[in-house]
Formats: C-alpha cells, structure tokens, sequence
C-alpha cells in the first residue's frame, strides 16, 4: 500500500475532490478524506487548516488541497510550517513543486483546471521525488519558524 493521502476540499471543488480520491484509490492509495462533502457553503481556511493538521500530526504523508481557485485552501495550509503546499495547474510546476521544493501538498483550483489535468498534476506529484542537495537548505528554511533576513 501507498502513503496516506489526505484529500480536502472546500463547496466548489467537492465533485474535483470526489474524482481525485476516487483516482488515488484506484491507484492503490489510502485516502483520508476531510471534507467537506456538498455542495452547501463552507470556509476554505477550515478544510485547509484540517489538511495541515494532518500532515503535521503524520496521519498522512503528503495532501491534497482544493477550492474554487486554489489560491485561499493554499495559503491556509501553508500556515503551517509543516506544510509546503505548491499550487499548480500543470504537470511540469507539479513535478518542480516536488523535484526542488519538497512540496508535500499540491494545491488546485476547480474552477480553473479539469479533472484529467488534475489527475495529471497529481500523477506528477506523487511520482516525482525530491532532489535534495543544493535544494534541501531552502526547504529547511521553509519550515523553520525562524525568520531571517537574506
């Protein structure tokens, strides 16, 4: 079996998010599913915040976020040092999230991409594995709570 993959998504995205985990199961993944589950309105920040916890907490390994654009469900996850959450909207920003950025959540928008890029953006991520070297001291930068200037 797969890692653990925890899917979350807010009102706009919950039919993306019904067809990404359905995806990821008939790819041999553990889903984790956070909600939200229709289509009555709720507040992206909530389910980002779940996914975050998730991944921080180690119940999943990497995640899923999605929203009407992408962008708010993005940011609430990235909240979280823990987090490194990459919105893209093709297979190559995918890959170069993971490649060079660690990026351990992948961000998309409903509103904005199909499910067959979808499911090829995520393909990408979950295939591709981070480089380290010369990349591992910018992630640890990310994560660190501690800001310094450049």
């Amino acid at each position: 079996m797969a890692d653990i993959i925890a899917i979350a998504s807010d009102h706009a995205a919950v039919e993306l998010k019904a067809t990404l985990a359905a995806f990821l199961r008939d790819g041999g993944h553990e889903v984790l599913d956070l909600g939200t589950d229709g289509t009555a309105s709720v507040d992206y920040p909530d389910y980002g915040y779940r996914l975050a916890r998730a991944i921080a907490e180690g119940r999943a390994a990497k995640g899923v976020a999605l929203c009407g654009s992408g962008i708010g469900i993005s940011i609430a996850v990235n909240r979280d040092p823990a987090c490194r959450s990459a919105l893209v909207s093709e297979p190559v920003s995918a890959a170069l999230a993971r490649e060079h950025n660690d990026a351990n959540v992948i961000a998309m928008g409903s509103r904005l991409i199909g499910p067959d890029m979808a499911k090829a953006c995520l393909t990408a991520f979950l295939s591709t594995p981070f480089a380290g070297g010369r990349h591992q001291r910018r992630v640890d930068k990310l994560s660190s709570q501690e800001r310094q200037p450049a």
